[in-house]
């Protein structure tokens, strides 16, 4: 048909242009001649000789060919769309476990009685594959009432919305004896299941999540449940999905290495509730489970709500098509992205190439798993060795050292700077704050830096450069944190060179509808310029802001984060903007009294993440105490109870630590965020009123 087709676009054109020139020249010579012309025209034909009737033959030829054509194609097409109307019919009505209510299908009441024994004989043969829910099915179905079908043909025509919804039967899988679902009912059918072989008929599965999510949120972390908050709270109708490779909700990591060590019930491994400084108890899942709503009826809740889907990782972005792949080849499109895929532990070189051996005795602490294992090992063997001595390091140090009291453990920490948080905290603080680790029952080994590490004689043996040797039964590495940016080739993102991670602007875009938040996010600082952040507190403030700014805020990042670390209950500081050992300081210390710690700042707040019990106001100038203060001194270097540390760049205040000093963090943020120089940090250090009883 489509070569008729062909040949008449081709030869019309031709035949058209030679009617139109006979028409010319017979019109031209019944002027000339002033007499009707003949039958046969005697105009010259562009394409025959003079006189000649070739052209017209050709013409009424083509028109000939034309409608034998054509009559041949429309007969084709009916009897084809007959046979695909049988053969659907046929299809449907060798479904098993099909109830049809009569009311619907009965035409006529008297025919129907007498007609339904017949419906199996209308079933010769079954359906072929490959006409089972083709496109041209459904309109044959409403288009061709004039077909006569068979009395079954007739009860079952209305029923194309079953059609749709009905899962695709394999063809010739089901004999002809059950081609009568219609006058069976429910209890009937399943009282035969020998008719239906579970194989070849496999039941519908259910859906698992959504396949497409307005709001899709990738990371089960702190900042995509503050961007979850943020989101539902400025558009109280969203539907958000969050999807995370780990197997639990979204929770808070700093209990981790900090009060669940310290809990003297023996069952928070599995509970994962503890006791904060203040004694109040609480779990580290922001929510119970049953605050979220469950992937398969995200569509369905009628004011949306917030659904996890646990256990997925995302493979793949495509940008363009605003959809993204999971590990399972799966496809979730979304409106707007946010990537919060945070990061991985840092491993040293040195065990990565020391053998398996070695692997299956070192723990890059991040996770809950990573939590239980390492409090297996802690109970299981003698001797833990912790690298590294920044914020995490010397948390688990401190942890594992006053678990030590009350066993045989040994617990060793090493790391290359000469004090503990070296990169952090000027050195006479960080010497400080390393005999505090000491009198915790840590072995202290600074200025190591680890040459290789094997495994001998059933330990492991560490070799420092230096030449000492440390044999250990576990190593824990916590040596840093990754950023996991393996999304940004498939997405086409930018990764910042310097401090890695998603590049983003000031208020957190990567494209026009893609966000990222968390320590994934390299930011500009609209005050200290580009940064990248790894603490609790910078994931909620920039998960909060990129859940506005997907919701039409267009705000940019002003709001500084804080973060906190605490050496036990009593030993504890908050910090805000950039606080690095390289910078100038000026410290301002003053005597502590028994409020001035973790946990009298925790009884005080009645929240053991401090940063929960901020406010993003307090934007008026702090007022000084109008006690009598002694003057302060500066870098005093017997005792560091409480004070201030001032990080100085081009003179003026860019980060600050508040040792032991709680609550106070409102005052500082107003600090940086003026960006003033200050002739005399001493009268800046009263604000903070640390010299108050």
């Amino acid at each position: 048909m489509w070569t008729c087709k062909n040949l008449w676009k081709k030869l019309a054109p031709l035949a058209r242009s030679s009617s139109t020139l006979c028409r010319q020249n017979a019109r031209g010579v019944l002027l000339n001649n002033e007499r009707r012309l003949p039958l046969v025209p005697q105009a010259h034909m562009s394409s025959g000789t003079p006189g000649s009737g070739g052209d017209n033959n050709l013409y009424y030829l083509l028109v000939g060919a034309t409608c034998v054509g054509g009559g041949f194609y429309a007969y084709r097409t009916i009897k084809g769309d007959k046979e695909r109307y049988q053969e659907r019919i046929n299809e449907i009505a060798s479904r098993p476990n099909k109830v049809v209510p009569e009311q619907p299908i009965t035409e006529a009441p008297g025919e129907q009685a007498a007609e339904t024994p017949q419906a199996p004989e209308s079933v010769v043969e079954p359906a072929p594959e490959e006409s089972v829910g083709t496109p041209d099915a459904d309109p044959v179905v409403k288009s061709e009432p004039s077909v006569e079908p068979s009395p079954v043909e007739v009860t079952e025509e209305p029923p194309a919305p079953i059609v749709k919804s009905e899962p695709t039967p394999v063809a010739g899988s089901l004999p002809a004896e059950t081609a009568e679902p219609q006058t069976t009912t429910e209890t009937e059918s399943a009282a035969e299941p020998a008719t239906v072989a579970p194989a070849e008929v496999p039941a519908p599965t259910p859906v698992e999540f959504p396949s497409h999510a307005p709001y899709l949120l990738i990371g089960g972390g702190t900042a995509s449940f503050a961007a979850a908050r943020s989101i539902r709270a400025r558009d109280p109708g969203a539907r958000v999905l969050i999807i995370t490779d780990e197997p639990d909700l979204p929770y808070m990591r700093p209990p981790l290495s900090k009060e669940l060590w310290f809990s003297d019930d023996p069952s928070v491994v599995d509970t994962l509730r503890f006791k904060q400084w203040n004694g109040k108890e609480r779990s580290i899942y922001f929510q119970p489970p049953s605050f979220y709503v469950s992937p398969q009826d995200l569509e369905k809740v009628e004011n949306g709500g917030v659904a996890v889907l646990t256990g997925k990782k995302v493979v793949h972005m495509d940008v363009r098509g605003n959809k993204v792949t999971l590990s399972d080849d799966t496809e979730i499109s979304y409106d707007k992205c946010l990537i919060a895929t945070g990061g991985i532990p840092r491993n040293l070189q040195v065990i990565e190439r020391a053998g398996e051996e070695v692997t299956k005795r070192t723990t890059l602490f991040r996770k809950v798993e990573d939590f239980k294992a390492l409090d297996k090992v802690s109970r299981d063997t003698k001797s833990i060795t912790i690298i590294g001595g920044g914020f995490l390091g010397s948390e688990l140090a401190c942890a594992l050292g006053r678990r030590s009291a009350d066993s045989d453990l040994e617990v060793i920490q090493m790391f290359p700077e000469k004090g503990n948080m070296g990169k952090v905290l000027p050195e006479y603080l960080s010497n400080w704050t390393t005999a505090k680790v000491k009198s915790e029952g840590v072995a202290v080994i600074t200025e190591a830096l680890v040459k290789a590490v094997s495994f001998k004689d059933g330990k492991v043996e560490i070799k420092l450069k230096d030449g000492r040797v440390v044999k250990t039964d576990h190593i824990v590495a916590a040596v840093g944190l990754e950023p996991s940016v393996e999304l940004a080739k498939s997405a086409g993102l930018e990764v910042d060179s310097d401090f890695g991670g998603f590049r983003v602007n000031a208020e957190l875009q990567a494209r026009s509808n893609i966000w990222v938040a968390g320590d994934a996010a390299c930011f500009y600082d609209i005050r200290l310029g580009r940064r990248r952040v790894e603490h609790h507190d910078h994931a909620v403030v920039s998960g909060r802001l990129a859940g506005e700014n997907m919701t039409g805020a267009n705000k940019p990042y002003w709001h500084q984060s804080m973060f906190w670390s605490d050496l036990g209950p009593d030993v504890g500081y908050e910090a805000i903007g950039i606080v690095d050992s390289s910078l100038p300081t000026v410290g301002v210390f003053a005597k502590a009294t028994a409020k001035d710690t973790p946990k009298a700042a925790t009884e005080k707040s009645g929240t053991g993440i401090r940063s929960e019990s901020e406010t993003e106001g307090t934007a008026s100038s702090p007022v000084a105490s109008s006690t009598p203060e002694p003057p302060p001194v500066l870098e005093q270097k017997d005792n560091y109870g409480k004070g201030v540390i001032f990080y100085l760049r081009d003179k003026v205040v860019v980060g600050i630590i508040l040792w032991n000093v709680f609550n106070r963090m409102p005052v500082a943020r107003k600090i940086i965020k003026d960006g003033e120089e200050h002739a005399d940090l001493n009268e800046v250090a009263k604000l903070f009123n640390i010299h108050d009883d």
